[in-house]
């Protein structure tokens, strides 16, 4: 049974290989030249007291190739769901072939079994590979960047992708189990996945761990950490930063020393065009304002939390499918 699952999976196998020869190539290039550059451009920035100047002009230069190669990965998951996943069950039951199988001494169980621990292997080494050499990669960047909670960059990086992957191909195959025609499931397949790779950054996965709320005092360090806006009523502190921790809010509201927010107008004489000279006349006014965030420690807890999550919710998948197909309109 292991040998004629192989021998179907063999093309889908041989596809993957050469993928990820491509893409070996592209990122061992890409790493190197991250690596040269960082060396010539951030390395001893603070020497020359060019640190931001010299993080803008890294960034900006791989933001673009950094960004397409952590999408791909993050959708590898679901190609590999809808290519792999979805026809795994419904072209056999379209064939009609599995009457043919279960005719013969292989019970169901087994059969269903057989046929998804082999492509779930074949997606784990996969991925497994494919985010191993992008966390080697892109490791200069995501230092410099800083934000490795990210959701291109969370879900692209180190152990998350293969389990994800996994969680993949075992739903689409439930789908196809269940839906029983190869176009549908893979359509079916295809919205579930998005909405989970949606859902779970923005809704799950701020709640695995209760947020820390801080007060940061408006100072030239954290001026220089975020970007003080005057467009509306009251002033904010918009896209603060806090190395390797994920704000959860873009904007923060400035607040006088009695926690009042601070209104434009009342600091519009500080704002003489020289920053330097602006963000020093607003930190003389005793300025502060609150930020929620989940502290750069807790970065491997939510990558085992959330590989975990895929891994048992995978593996709940496949129990369901493994007590489905013994259903005798099947």
């Amino acid at each position: 049974m292991t040998w004629l699952t192989w021998r179907q999976f063999r093309a889908q196998a041989l596809t993957a290989t050469a993928a990820l020869a491509a893409f070996a190539a592209v990122l061992v290039v890409l790493g190197l030249k991250l690596r040269d550059r960082y060396d010539e451009v951030v390395a001893g920035c603070a020497a020359r007291h060019s640190c931001a100047t010299a993080r803008d002009a890294f960034l900006g230069q791989y933001d673009t190739l950094v960004f397409l190669v952590s999408a791909v990965l993050l959708a590898v998951p679901v190609v590999i769901g809808i290519f792999w996943g979805a026809p795994l069950v419904t072209r056999e039951l379209e064939a009609g072939t599995h009457r043919l199988v279960w005719s013969q001494s292989v019970t169901r169980t087994r059969w269903l079994a057989v046929k998804l621990a082999v492509p779930a292997l074949a997606a784990v080494v996969f991925t497994g590979a494919f985010s191993l050499l992008l966390t080697w990669a892109a490791s200069p960047y995501d230092e410099v960047d800083g934000n490795r909670f990210a959701v291109l960059s969370f879900g692209s990086r180190n152990i998350t992708p293969p389990a994800y992957a996994v969680f993949a191909f075992v739903l689409a195959t439930l789908v196809g189990l269940l839906v029983r025609r190869t176009l549908p499931a893979m359509a079916v397949a295809l919205a579930v996945l998005v909405a989970v790779q949606v859902a779970v950054p923005f809704l799950v996965r701020p709640q695995l761990r209760e947020p820390v709320t801080t007060t940061e005092a408006l100072s030239a360090q954290t001026a220089e950490d975020g970007r003080v806006d005057l467009g509306g009523k009251q002033v904010q502190i918009l896209d603060f930063v806090i190395a390797g921790a994920w704000v959860l809010d873009s904007g923060h509201t400035l607040l006088d020393a009695a926690g009042k927010p601070v209104r434009t107008d009342q600091v519009k004489s500080c704002m003489t065009g020289d920053r330097a000279r602006d963000v020093a006349c607003l930190a003389g006014k005793n300025l502060h304002f609150e930020v929620t965030y989940q502290p750069a420690g807790r970065y491997w807890s939510f990558q085992w939390t959330e590989f975990a999550g895929y891994a048992v919710a995978a593996g709940a998948l496949a129990a369901f499918g493994l007590v489905w197909i013994r259903r005798p309109i099947l």
